[in-house]
């Protein structure tokens, strides 16, 4: 049997959602992906005291050593894997991290849903609008609890914007704004630090693949192209087969917090425009100066990466609606409305503790409801960029409106035998 042929499911046995562990009962993880980000994962599980680490798995076996030795320096003895596949039937998982490429999200998260496990994934959510409809899907079917790794919708001050989201939050529910609203992300919040930073390159040459790692599992579902490091290294995030440049890389840590201030967390944006070179690269991801999109309502989502578009951020408030404006470090005009955010009562609770999720089976704040929606943003503005004009998006039926290419790009195909069960 090869390496990437597809096993069987699953027979490790279930834990019924229903009866979820006691609260002197550690909890098992297991990491899928051992690269830069999955570095801070282990660190997330060597601080939590409610944590056991059960498993590590990584195409390269290397990084695979190198974890280990650290989890067992850590006093995380565990075993490591080269196929998750393998470890998923081996171990005793509770909560698994899915911290791979994305090409990878939804096969993994689903295997390890459909095996019993609670997943913990990076983001995007998945490459393709298309993928997180499967894994949604799997997360209902097997009755588990998700959560997608960004939290500025939860904590913390919002990425450069000086303010948490909260006070914002309660200033958009009174109504103080109006409405619609218009959100602009750049020069307020620093998204072009990496929107344009992820840009991939082409006519690679072939080099020799590394016989520390198994280039076949690292390409799994995605076309099989000859190796070249730049696609395997932090940069694959510049190519559209494992990818979406540097606003797929960030996309929803900025614009999911965007998503629960517009209140939007059930819909999607209806119309897409974007500022870009066309046509794109079919490979390597390019360039681009802005993204606009807008809900039924009127609210606008305004994105800039590069300065071709500084006039449409630069000085401009960060949220801005009939009634009032506000900017960097929560400074508002009228500025009486910074006093009312102050004022007014707190924002619904979240439950930002993965912990109580896995306890209680109750949905973590990001679950996998409000983060397809969110990534399905991300999304958006990648297939206006690559289709090259405004686009007409359904958010029922998840479609664009007689646009043959951009539809194309909700489901691409996966390389056999791999494919979503």
């Amino acid at each position: 049997m090869s390496k990437s042929k597809p096993k069987k499911k699953s027979s490790a046995p279930l834990r019924p959602a229903s009866i979820p562990k006691g609260a002197n009962d550690k909890i098992n993880h297991a990491i899928i992906g051992l690269g830069s980000m999955g570095q801070s994962h282990l660190g997330y599980v060597f601080d939590d005291p409610q944590a056991r680490l059960v498993g590590l798995c990584d195409v390269y076996g290397s990084r695979v050593e190198a974890a280990k030795a650290k989890s067992a320096e850590a006093g995380q003895d565990c075993r490591g894997y080269r196929d998750f596949r393998e470890m998923i039937d081996s171990e005793s998982i509770d909560v698994m991290h899915v911290v791979t490429p994305p090409h990878w999200h939804a096969l993994q998260c689903i295997y390890a849903l459909n095996a019993g496990c609670d997943v913990w994934a990076e983001k995007p959510m998945t490459r393709t609008i298309g993928e997180g409809v499967w894994v949604v899907g799997a997360v209902q079917r097997n009755s588990r609890v998700f959560r997608l790794n960004t939290w500025f919708r939860m904590h913390s001050k919002f990425y450069g914007l000086g303010t948490e989201v909260a006070p914002l939050k309660k200033l958009i529910q009174s109504g103080a704004l109006g409405w619609p609203l218009t959100v602009r992300l750049s020069a307020h919040t620093g998204f072009a630090w990496k929107a344009s930073m992820w840009m991939g390159k082409t006519d690679l040459p072939p080099e020799p693949v590394p016989e520390d790692l198994d280039y076949e599992l690292w390409l799994g579902p995605a076309p099989w192209r000859p190796y070249n490091s730049h696609r395997c290294s932090g940069s694959f995030r510049g190519y559209w087969d494992y990818d979406g440049g540097g606003l797929a890389d960030m996309g929803q840590h900025y614009l999911d917090p965007v998503q629960y201030l517009l209140d939007k967390d059930d819909t999607s944006p209806v119309r897409i425009e974007a500022n870009a070179p066309w046509p794109q690269h079919p490979d390597a991801v390019g360039i681009w100066g802005q993204v606009y999109m807008e809900y039924a309502d009127g609210c606008k989502i305004i994105l800039e990466s590069c300065e071709w578009g500084e006039e449409e951020t630069k000085g401009k408030p960060f949220i801005e609606g009939p009634g009032g404006k506000v900017y960097k470090d929560f400074r508002t005009e009228p500025g009486f409305l910074a006093e009312l955010a102050a004022k007014l009562p707190e924002p619904e609770p979240q439950i930002s503790d993965f912990n109580v999720s896995v306890r209680s089976r109750k949905k973590f704040a990001l679950n996998e409801k409000n983060g397809f929606r969110s990534n399905i943003l991300v999304h958006l503005a990648n297939c206006a960029i690559r289709s090259g004009r405004r686009l007409t998006f359904n958010p029922l039926t998840l479609e664009f409106e007689n646009d043959f290419f951009a539809n194309s790009l909700l489901n691409q195909p996966m390389r056999p035998p791999w494919c979503l069960l």
